[in-house]
């Protein structure tokens, strides 16, 4: 297969594998965070391309409380992972963001903190976790890329979130210099797929878009979409961040934050988008772009030209194809999705 293809390709053997005869020492990964959308795709494509000595724990809420120290260190004493990808974060969307400030700082803080300090305490030999582009300063040149995290201020609407996401990768390096640990991160651009939060109001675009066309079919009414339609965005689907998140696990060894993005050339308008979702649930009825709704930023590129320094022949699923994916998904699953 063409993923363990690339695995080969950058693959290299460390002491400890040659002292094994060349076979690497079982590895337990723990994901924290890994009921949603990305620890899901995770799951579906680590089933689909598992390597031999490899143990995966998809941790949810029920596991414990990663916000609690002491339950953060149980679940560490529990399942002993080698390695853990860090997913688990207080989120929520704007309003929600501006309401409760502290708590998204806070919460996040004490999150990331007790994954760092167990991951050192318990010798895990690579931590990944996971910031976003909204962390960006608010004030700044596209496209975006990984030395410009802490260029400016947030957008005063999420800082609490984005300060508390910085400080991964200030502690990252900090780890790093001081204890010689292996912590990184991750920047992904628009994440959508199986799995996702269909909800019309607090989901994002591609999920939203879905189900309201979904809504639309089934009523015979028109697909309504906020905004022109103009603004453009780079998506990628989650099973291909899912993919690309294993091999920085494996391979990519700074602690540095890298961008995982589709190519700037692959940016999309909303309105292809929804084109997109009409056409891949056969909606045939009207489609209304209701530009009395703001249609926010015009753009926002993320520059993955280090990601294509180690990868350039990588092939991203297209835009038609994960929508369909999503689509499909959704359609099967509609009365058990998030939504």
């Amino acid at each position: 297969k063409r993923v363990r293809h690339l695995f080969t390709v950058f693959s290299t053997m460390s002491a400890e594998e040659a002292s094994n005869g060349g076979s690497a020492p079982p590895s337990i990964i723990m994901v924290t965070g890994g009921s949603g959308l990305v620890g899901q795709a995770i799951k579906t494509y680590t089933d689909q391309n598992a390597q031999p000595g490899e143990t995966w724990i998809f941790l949810s809420s029920k596991d414990g409380d990663v916000r609690d120290r002491k339950e953060t260190e149980a679940i560490f004493e529990k399942y002993k992972p080698t390695h853990v990808i860090h997913l688990a974060a207080k989120v929520g969307g704007l309003f929600a963001n501006m309401a409760q400030k502290v708590e998204f700082f806070r919460e996040n803080v004490l999150i990331n903190d007790n994954i760092m300090e167990c991951c050192r305490i318990h010798k895990v030999v690579k931590l990944v976790s996971f910031l976003s582009t909204c962390i960006f300063p608010d004030k700044t040149t596209y496209p975006i890329n990984e030395t410009m995290l802490h260029d400016g201020p947030p957008h005063p609407s999420n800082e609490g979130y984005a300060y508390a996401k910085r400080l991964i990768d200030t502690m990252n390096r900090a780890y790093a210099e001081e204890y010689g640990c292996n912590f990184t991160s991750i920047i992904p651009t628009n994440i959508y797929g199986p799995h996702d939060n269909f909800s019309i109001q607090n989901g994002h675009v591609i999920p939203g878009l879905i189900h309201k066309c979904y809504l639309a079919k089934r009523d015979n009414t028109p697909f309504t979409i906020w905004g022109s339609g103009t603004p453009l965005r780079q998506f990628i689907y989650s099973l291909d961040l899912a993919e690309l998140t294993v091999w920085v696990m494996r391979h990519y060894h700074s602690p540095d934050p890298i961008t995982l993005s589709v190519d700037e050339d692959t940016e999309v308008s909303i309105r292809d988008v929804a084109l997109a979702v009409a056409k891949a649930m056969n909606f045939e009825g009207e489609i209304i772009f209701d530009s009395t709704k703001a249609d926010g930023q015009f753009k926002k590129t993320a520059d993955n030209a280090k990601l294509r320094s180690y990868l350039p022949d990588y092939k991203f699923t297209s835009i038609q194809d994960g929508v369909q994916k999503s689509v499909d998904w959704f359609v099967e699953n509609y009365d058990v999705a998030r939504k």
